[in-house]
């Protein structure tokens, strides 16, 4: 049965410090989770585009992959689900403080300036790491789902649908622990392109980038123009993403796409 959380989040976002985030339209999940605009210094308020491209075609907050029907002129309208699984990785300390790093699937972003997407954060502090699962509507604010359980080693299921009449269905599961949350969300967005990525969050600038070891990211697929494949299916194209810093150096980087195309990795070298 879904429960609506509106009145909930009306509550905390009474309680919060800074700008008033925007509620949520028609959220709701198969169980009573409450939900927290991720607020600064974590990811929202990016840069005027989601992924911060380098004249050397690398980026600086994205590693992954992403697909379109044509990656030169991505055609609207394409892009109906993508959908993909991973286990969350344990985070270790480097030289700064505070670093964090995002794990996610969604549709835009590649081309455009919306991204529609699920996934889990992976966050060290001084006080220790910290795991949480969240979706996004950028250029809204993203939020954080309370009391969803997010631990290193959890095998992590994450979907985004588009359900026609500028609705998307963003799903999360953990099934290590058979815990599941759904919402919709409404978007005009141009829905171009299909990404699944590790992700530096940004604030006032790309934050230093957690070190997560490697990540496998397994069964990944997507919903184009009606067509459902892996990322390197034939029916589009796809793009390997590296993260670097701008005339520096590479901070984390995906191997090849296994055979099939469904999987790969994503290796952190640099914060």
């Amino acid at each position: 049965m879904k429960t609506t959380i509106r009145h909930s989040l009306v509550c905390l976002l009474a309680l919060l410090n800074g700008p008033t985030a925007p509620e949520p339209q028609t959220a709701s999940s198969t169980d009573a989770f409450v939900l927290v605009p991720i607020s600064s210094p974590s990811r929202h308020h990016r840069a005027a585009v989601p992924r911060l491209r380098n004249a050397n075609g690398t980026s600086g907050n994205w590693a992954g992959y992403a697909a379109a029907d044509t990656l030169a002129a991505p055609m609207s309208g394409a892009v109906s689900d993508v959908k993909g699984t991973w286990t969350v990785p344990s985070v270790s300390a480097t030289d700064s403080d505070n670093t964090y790093s995002s794990i996610w699937v969604g549709i835009d972003g590649y081309s455009d300036g919306t991204v529609e997407q699920a996934g889990t954060e992976q966050d060290v502090t001084p006080d220790g790491a910290v795991y949480y699962a969240g979706f996004e509507m950028y250029p809204k604010f993203g939020y954080r789902i309370v009391s969803f359980p997010v631990e290193p080693g959890d095998v992590i299921f994450a979907e985004v649908h588009y359900r026609g009449n500028n609705r998307f269905d963003l799903s999360i599961r953990n099934m290590t622990r058979n815990v599941s949350f759904n919402t919709t969300q409404r978007s005009k967005a141009k829905r171009q392109s299909a990404e699944w990525i590790v992700e530096a969050p940004y604030s006032r600038g790309t934050l230093p980038l957690a070190d997560f070891g490697t990540v496998k990211l397994t069964d990944y697929s997507a919903t184009l123009l009606g067509h459902t494949g892996s990322i390197s299916d034939s029916f589009w194209q796809n793009d390997t993403i590296t993260m670097a810093e701008r005339d520096g150096p590479v901070k984390a980087e995906p191997s090849p796409l296994s055979p099939g195309g469904a999987s790969f990795s994503v290796t952190w070298q640099h914060e």
